[in-house]
């Protein structure tokens, strides 16, 4: 499995594998031919379909350079290998082709090639399954915290508490901005008014009010295309940091529980990414906000006092419960119904999290079950519910109703 540093990637929203991973390709590609005097971007497949929502041909135009760039939309073109595909060309003075590229971003921000291995072929995790992960931690007498010490550089601690500022700050821009989210929907900010109603209440709905408020502040923020971290996606990156900033000022967390929490939030994402999907384009929603909201839950269970199996408990509890969530963003923003349900899904994670602890741990469904079980149902969905826009809220919502 690769470095946390490969999940946690500190960005752009509205999208990670619609924004992020193209302006990364963009850049790459750009390098590579540097004496291109113009550029053509065929988009393809999810890309193609929800990209203008998504600001994909914005970033790559940006990138590239928006005078010498041509985009070109082929949404009936599904490739094989992944459903966001894109194929890059470069052109010299005379107009003769230099070099294209075919290349996938397959969520989080990450960009592979065709035929290159999906999941990662890094050793920096030696094991990639929750319950060998475990059965490590059994033996050697370790917290799951420590297996992820065990094996990242030494710079983690630091590089998870950059992360940690990139997602306080993102809540703390989104909790004061009022006012419309751009595109055509219209969508009113709604993180504002709700912290101010959660000061006013008691103590248990003003955890609950604060919770939903930060939550929806840094959901917000990649909806207008702000700076967040993707966890694991950008469309899922309003769960972590809303769960644990609600934590953190209700229980003075210190900087190291806080690093302990968001490596174990990273352990949980990492899993899921490398044996099933954490792409909406390939797997559904249940990938980017189920996964979130199993990383969310196992790190919310370790803050209040769980162990390791209680940890695992919460995390397979929060993502089967998303099993079969579809990704049909309308218009193809980030927006309906991914703002609400980043909120929805940080009441789940902590839900499932004082489930976890009031047992012993014990139960039926393994996490490692779980995430195969999330894997084989992304592709059975029809593709119409995996980040297309042409199916679900996507195809019946009315803007004007």
């Amino acid at each position: 499995m690769d470095s946390l540093k490969e999940l946690f990637k500190i960005g752009n929203g509205p999208s990670s594998s619609h924004t992020m991973g193209p302006e990364r390709a963009a850049r790459k590609f750009k390098k590579e031919v540097s004496n291109a005097d113009k550029y053509k971007v065929e988009l393809y497949g999810s890309l193609a379909l929800t990209g203008k929502g998504h600001l994909t041909d914005w970033i790559v135009e940006k990138t590239l350079g928006e005078e010498k760039t041509e985009i070109v939309w082929k949404p009936e073109y599904v490739h094989p290998f992944h459903p966001n595909a894109m194929k890059f060309f470069a052109y010299d003075k005379e107009g003769k082709e230099i070099k294209n590229w075919l290349v996938f971003s397959v969520g989080g921000g990450t960009i592979v090639e065709e035929g290159e291995e999906r999941n990662s072929t890094s050793t920096v995790y030696p094991l990639k399954k929750m319950d060998d992960i475990l059965e490590w931690c059994e033996k050697n007498k370790k917290e799951l915290w420590e297996y992820v010490l065990e094996y990242e550089e030494k710079d983690i601690k630091v590089y998870l508490l950059e992360i940690w500022q990139a997602m306080k700050e993102a809540v703390e821009r989104g909790i004061i901005k009022e006012g419309v989210l751009p595109g055509s929907i219209g969508l009113k900010r709604r993180a504002a008014v709700f912290y101010k109603k959660a000061r006013t209440e008691g103590k248990v709905r003003s955890f609950r009010g604060k919770l939903f408020a930060h939550t929806l502040a840094v959901s917000e923020e990649n909806a207008d295309g702000g700076r967040v971290v993707t966890a694991p996606t950008c469309g899922a990156a309003g769960v972590i940091p809303g769960t644990l900033y609600t934590l953190t000022e209700t229980f003075n967390l210190s900087e190291d529980e806080i690093i302990k929490a968001l490596a174990i939030a990273g352990l949980i994402g990492n899993i899921v990414k490398e044996n099933a999907s954490i792409s909406g384009a390939e797997a559904g929603c249940q990938a980017e906000v189920g996964t979130a909201c199993a990383m969310a839950a196992g790190m919310a269970t370790f803050i209040m006092g769980g162990t390791k199996g209680q940890i695992e408990y919460a995390s397979e509890m929060a993502l089967e419960h998303s099993l079969g969530l579809t990704c049909d963003p309308v218009g193809g923003y980030v927006q309906i119904p991914c703002i609400e349900r980043n909120a929805s899904a940080a009441a789940r994670a902590l839900d499932t999290a004082n489930y976890a602890i009031y047992t012993d741990g014990m139960h039926c469904v393994s996490f490692d079950d779980v995430v195969i079980t999330m894997k084989e149902t992304g592709k059975d969905m029809k593709e119409e519910y995996r980040e297309t826009s042409l199916g679900g809220l996507a195809k019946y919502y009315c803007p004007h109703c």
